[in-house]
């Protein structure tokens, strides 16, 4: 199998998955928008977008969610839980699409994303419309892990990562993540797993373009 990737937040928890569950595959750093590759990769996914696993027989499975299904399957690993904790795990995954992990990408998109890419100028009143929504989503996840270390169950699941997608680029975002302390060391235990804190080492993959310092000090 092969999995296409970038260091975007979904494909980058893709990666940190496959490396989680020291899955045996080709890794492949791809860019479906530069020049002479938009065919190719729609072929694979009408969308254009990262991640992609392809399969020995060739055919493409999208979506960073159904990959890691898939990759849990592969390695018959409850990392992907299933049985009596498959709702709880979905129910965290549904909540966080919507709230928590919605609330980060809103916030990275206007202070990390655009700036990166140059795609324009910070939306403020988007930035406080995700920090309204970070802190209502934040104070519902501290309560619930002031009670446990992990979503689901005992040990990490893929709830925990998915929850986290975006947490990885907080210099850009800079979430108060830190008003939160249950949240804080839930986020800490997750450092703790190297597929997670670093899942690109020994890889091609070549480093994000930097977010210009006047974007990172915008208005606060």
């Amino acid at each position: 199998m092969k999995l296409y990737f970038s260091r975007n937040p979904n494909p980058r928890l893709a990666v940190a998955v496959a490396r989680y569950l020291e899955t045996k595959l080709d890794f492949e750093f791809a860019s479906p928008f530069a020049a002479g590759q938009m065919e190719k990769f729609r072929r694979l996914n009408p969308n254009l977008s990262l991640p992609i696993l392809v399969d020995d027989e060739g055919k493409s499975l999208w979506e960073a969610d159904a990959i890691a299904c898939r990759l849990s399957r592969h390695a018959h690993s409850d990392f992907w839980r299933t049985g009596d904790d498959e709702p709880e795990m979905i129910r965290w995954l549904s909540w966080g699409k919507e709230h928590f992990a919605l609330a980060c990408d809103t916030v990275h998109f206007e202070r990390g994303t655009k700036q990166r890419y140059g795609i324009g100028p910070i939306d403020q009143k988007r930035v406080e419309e995700g920090l309204n929504q970070f802190h209502t989503a934040a104070a519902i996840l501290d309560a619930v892990l002031a009670e446990r270390q992990w979503l689901v169950g005992n040990s990490v699941s893929y709830a925990d990562f998915r929850m986290a997608t975006f947490l990885p680029f907080n210099d850009a975002a800079r979430l108060p993540l830190d008003d939160y302390p249950s949240v804080s060391r839930w986020y800490r235990r997750l450092e703790d797993i190297d597929a997670w804190r670093d899942p690109f080492k020994g890889m091609d993959a070549p480093e994000l373009p930097p977010v210009p310092q006047m974007a990172v000090a915008d208005q606060r």
